[in-house]
């Protein structure tokens, strides 16, 4: 299996994300990420997956400026990899891990060579010949219902139907925007809300942080679901949901 790990937009925890789902993935797992930017101003993605997670890891390109990659290589005249390229070093390292998962840069349309490819374009040619399974992270709050929808289109429109949304840095209080978006986000793309990740999660030790992860993740299950206080968002959400913020997030 192939996991792909994509985003609405930069900074929204497609990182803790990957984590997460690394974390509870299994001890054949290894996280790939094919272009790293920005070395020296932050913990590289990779390094943070590998501390919270233990799981191994893999970089394919780095890059010092923080900027999309393809304009990190032109501002310093680098040649880059072509995404043909980062096909086939997930190709095989997909034969000796289960699964494999890619982690992107920014959100989806992000360029990740000089020719323009993108991270749909690697998830294409991936699936050819493997399962691939793609997750889309995005934010709960304000604007997060028009970038999701044209990130969920833009997979769909490459025969890519992602797996599940997963919800970055969920705030501990939710607002009326946040309450309505739980219930707003699987009604207008389609796509299920599998797991929200709560604010500063990226912090913890890493004991703590695989202990916590599996409830991070929704369960569909349960027998007696609460509904959120906002009438224009009133659905069922979690059996262990607090019925006034109207979060899925336990912790």
């Amino acid at each position: 299996m192939i996991i792909i790990v994509t985003g609405t937009d930069t900074g929204v925890g497609k990182t803790v994300a990957t984590a997460a789902l690394a974390a509870r993935s299994g001890p054949g797992t290894i996280v790939v990420k094919p272009v790293q930017t920005g070395i020296g101003t932050e913990e590289p993605d990779i390094s943070v997956v590998a501390r919270l997670t233990g799981c191994e890891v893999a970089e394919f390109t780095r890059l010092e400026d923080p900027l999309a990659p393809d304009t990190a290589a032109r501002l310093r005249g680098i040649e880059i990899p072509p995404i043909s390229e980062h096909t086939a070093r997930v190709r095989e390292l997909a034969r000796t891990h289960d699964p494999v998962i890619v982690e992107g840069a920014g959100g989806i349309l992000v360029r990740l060579d000089a020719d323009g490819g993108t991270l749909p374009d690697l998830a294409v040619e991936l699936a050819r010949d493997h399962p691939v399974q793609v997750y889309v992270v995005t934010r709960v709050g304000l604007g997060t219902l028009n970038h999701t929808e044209l990130t969920v289109n833009t997979l769909r429109s490459r025969g890519l139907e992602p797996a599940g949304l997963v919800l970055g840095a969920v705030p501990k209080a939710l607002g009326l925007a946040e309450e309505c978006n739980l219930a707003e986000l699987p009604r207008v793309t389609g796509v299920p809300i599998v797991a929200a990740l709560p604010d500063g999660v990226g912090g913890l030790d890493p004991e703590h942080f695989q202990t916590q992860v599996d409830s991070f993740f929704v369960r569909h299950n349960t027998p007696k679901p609460a509904k959120c206080s906002q009438r224009c968002c009133a659905r069922e959400i979690d059996g262990n949901t607090n019925a006034r913020s109207c979060s899925v997030v336990r912790t």
